[in-house]
């Protein structure tokens, strides 16, 4: 059964960075005013999300910076606003949380980097479609710091290479503020995508870096994406 959208309040989810207590990873500077953060444990979904839904409210207020928070969750599966039911093939494997993002079944877990992405989309022209090219430029450069490249660009929203899925891309906008984001396949369990048709690609199969030969940590992984951080995106 799905979990339902989260009604608890947001602020006493929060610790003292407004992110369940994330560790500050990038100074603004680095980014053209935007703070990194870095959680080094896995933190639950529905902890994660109202988190990340206090600080939307935060940044579309001008009560907050926008920001990147790097985390990994235990193992789930999230539904979003195009979730098909019968992609849901093993229900009882682990937790289903219905979320807002687009898209349709994913899953995260131990193993798979997620990059939470608030920003504010009018300072960037307000192009939604922009804004998902902008990370798909970002998931391809990350993936080049460490010599693998990405299959060109398709119509397939996420990241490929050689034809498997690597990265995902799920976003929601609210107030003119991003949130929601993308996940990499650093070292998961793949074969716990089989409870699920990831994405609704039936066809299309996922891979991870650790498949590719890449033998990396999240240390290596955040610093790569922080050097990947693409100029469209920077504030």
């Amino acid at each position: 059964m799905m979990a339902p959208m989260p009604t608890a309040n947001f602020a006493r989810m929060v610790g003292t960075t407004g992110l369940l207590g994330a560790e500050l990873y990038s100074e603004p500077g680095q980014t053209t005013g935007i703070e990194w953060f870095r959680s080094k444990k896995p933190v639950p979904y529905m902890r994660a999300l109202n988190a990340m839904e206090s600080r939307v409210a935060e940044i579309a207020a001008g009560e907050a910076g926008e920001c990147v928070w790097l985390l990994e969750h235990p193992a789930l599966y999230t539904a979003g606003t195009s979730a098909d039911p019968s992609e849901l093939i093993d229900p009882d494997r682990f937790p289903v949380f219905k979320t807002g993002r687009g898209g349709r079944f994913t899953y995260h877990g131990p193993g798979q980097r997620v990059a939470y992405v608030m920003l504010n989309l009018k300072a960037r022209g307000g192009d939604v479609r922009a804004y998902v090219q902008g990370l798909q430029t970002w998931l391809r450069d990350t993936l080049a710091a460490f010599d693998i490249a990405a299959d060109p660009a398709s119509t397939d929203i996420g990241v490929f290479v050689e034809g498997a899925k690597i990265a995902s891309i799920g976003v929601r906008v609210s107030r003119s503020v991003t949130f929601h984001g993308v996940s990499l396949n650093v070292a998961p369990d793949l074969e716990h995508f089989s409870g699920i048709v990831p994405c609704g690609l039936k066809d299309t199969p996922v891979t991870s870096l650790k498949v590719l030969g890449v033998d990396t940590d999240f240390e290596k992984v955040d610093a790569a994406l922080l050097d990947a951080w693409p100029e469209s995106l920077r504030g």
